[in-house]
């Protein structure tokens, strides 16, 4: 194979299609969608408020009232009596958005029932806000009814939390910091992100291929070129517009949010908390949300998630993640260009995309769930098969690998690599010529075998 032809192969199609107004529009446009993903929800979510509501309340058990207090969200108006029937057949006549009805207290199970009658659905927070206060009521009435002396009060001083430190140790008996929520948000961003890489770029290598098959192109280029030659070179060259669009789209994303954060977050830090914004970005529960705001809010929690952070080994991550992309990408490009050059159209490739696709989606999901075990057998094996590494291997490493396996992964790909280019070569060079008929796995195993 010539390296200079190779290398001019390389410099068109990189150049061919970093010009292209399409590569220019995805990569400008894709950041402003990232970005707009990352605010818009908050922004969304400050401009969403249910408005007040007029709720009459029949409280048969005659604890509940004193919990429920008139706010921004609900005004509650307590009736002395009434039938539950006749209220809310008429809550439109009286002026009321709902009726909240409180059965009499159970003397069996010691608790009541609670049911809210609404001319339209009442939104989930003004309903959760109102249980909890019920399940208050209830409570604060239980231990009235204890006869043991200041019962709340004991209770308060029995309740804890104590909130556990993760420390790793190293060799050297020095120890670092460490949350397990941090690796794991690392882990799963790292896996998603070789995977979305793999998976389109490769997929762009067959369709070039496709493309320059059935409009007849490549039957000139071969006839100055040798086909595994213009076979490599594409696959480089669509290396590079990745690298080259994955780095822009990470400077410019940054860029964006953080313009945006310095006129949108002061506002709205000043309309909403901590578990609110998590709530509306992350679409986390309540518990958790709150959870997460506590851990914000509490400087020692803070130092916590800012000490894995500051732990994390990002050189090794950084050299890792161009050593895996870069090879994973080219075993993966490799086997779909040999799809490629077997084919006249897209829709014809689906049957022979099965056996690659497969192994790109198992990996993907081993590393979604690898935070939860990363040193699991399926977890190990994952970053060492070839098919999977690239992606299982990046979801290990804020968990912290061993050299050993590493460098054993990497020689692992970078052998598979060879033979599986050698082997799509074989075919790309027979197939890429072939037209007017449908190729399967039987054809391709006949153009390997050619010499």
């Amino acid at each position: 194979m010539n390296l200079n032809t190779t290398g001019i192969i390389i410099g068109r199609e990189y150049l061919t299609r970093v010009k292209k107004k399409s590569f220019l529009l995805t990569t400008f446009v894709v950041p402003v969608l990232f970005a707009v993903l990352c605010i818009l929800p908050s922004v969304i979510m400050m401009g969403v408020r249910e408005e007040s509501k007029e709720i009459a309340v029949l409280d048969g058990s005659g604890i509940v009232a004193g919990q429920l207090q008139s706010g921004e969200s609900a005004n509650f108006t307590f009736l002395d009596g009434g039938d539950v029937e006749t209220l809310k057949s008429s809550l439109k006549e009286l002026g009321y958005d709902a009726l909240l009805y409180v059965s009499p207290i159970d003397s069996l199970s010691r608790s009541v029932t609670a049911d809210i009658y609404s001319v339209k659905p009442i939104g989930m927070d003004l309903g959760e806000n109102i249980n909890s206060r019920i399940d208050a009521a209830v409570e604060n009435w239980r231990i009235e009814q204890s006869g043991v002396a200041n019962l709340k009060d004991l209770m308060q001083e029995v309740k804890t939390h104590v909130r556990m430190k993760s420390y790793t140790v190293d060799e050297d008996g020095r120890e670092k910091i460490s949350e397990s929520g941090v690796y794991m948000a690392v882990s799963m961003i790292l896996g998603m992100i070789i995977y979305m890489f793999i998976a389109v770029f490769g997929s762009m290598v067959m369709s070039s291929v496709i493309e320059e098959k059935s409009s007849r192109v490549v039957e000139v280029l071969v006839s100055s070129v040798k086909a595994t030659e213009l076979m490599f070179g594409k696959i480089i060259g669509i290396a590079l517009v990745a690298l080259t669009q994955f780095v822009l789209w990470i400077v410019l994303t940054f860029a964006i949010v953080g313009i945006g954060g310095a006129f949108i977050g002061p506002r709205l830090a000043g309309e909403a908390d901590a578990a609110q914004l998590m709530q509306a970005m992350g679409g986390v529960g309540a518990e958790q949300a709150e959870a997460v705001s506590e851990a914000v809010s509490d400087p020692d929690s803070l130092s916590v998630i800012l000490g894995t952070v500051s732990n994390l080994p990002f050189g090794t991550i950084i050299v890792c993640f161009m050593i895996f992309f870069l090879f994973g990408y080219m075993l993966y490009a490799s086997m779909f260009a040999a799809i490629g050059s077997a084919v006249e159209n897209e829709g014809d490739s689906a049957q022979l995309q099965l056996p690659v696709t497969v192994p790109l989606l198992l990996a993907f999901f081993i590393a979604i769930y690898a935070f939860k075990a990363p040193g699991s057998s399926i977890v190990f094996w994952g970053s060492m098969i070839p098919f999977t590494s690239p992606i299982v291997m990046l979801a290990r490493l804020p968990f912290g690998v061993p050299f050993w396996e590493i460098a054993l992964s990497v020689v692992l790909l970078v052998a598979a690599f060879i033979v599986f280019a050698w082997l799509s070569a074989r075919i790309y060079r027979v197939g890429i010529l072939m037209f007017g008929k449908k190729s399967g796995w039987k054809n391709l195993w006949q153009w390997l075998k050619q010499k």
